[in-house]
């Protein structure tokens, strides 16, 4: 006996739902990822990663051959996405990681810059 195939008829939308996803992480991750994906930003990061002690602007306006409000504006991206903090020392601001930095970004940073 032949078996006789049903077509499966789909509706948009309608079939099967997508697994649950916080929206809440994928917008945090989100922030980090967009922060992390330039270049500049990418080596500043590593940069502060690999120190043992906060770095000062002026050696990444000359490490980087960029000016300091270049420099600058990279870093307030990174504060914004919570990556950096800093410390003013008379005229010069020194960045450093965050302390806050949760469990998952440190093994993202980990993995990228190891």
């Amino acid at each position: 006996m032949a078996v006789k195939e049903i077509p499966v008829v789909r509706q948009r939308g309608v079939c099967c739902g997508l697994p649950d996803v916080d929206e809440g992480w994928a917008a945090r991750t989100s922030s980090l990822m967009k922060a992390l994906a330039d270049p500049t930003r990418l080596t500043m990061v590593a940069s502060l990663w690999k120190a043992k002690t906060p770095i000062c602007i002026c050696d990444f306006t000359a490490g980087l051959s960029l000016g300091q409000p270049t420099i600058s504006h990279h870093m307030s991206k990174l504060k914004d996405a919570g990556l950096v903090e800093s410390e003013k020392r008379g005229i010069w601001t020194y960045y450093r990681l965050s302390a806050a930095l949760d469990g998952p970004t440190r093994q993202l940073l980990t993995r990228l810059i190891a």
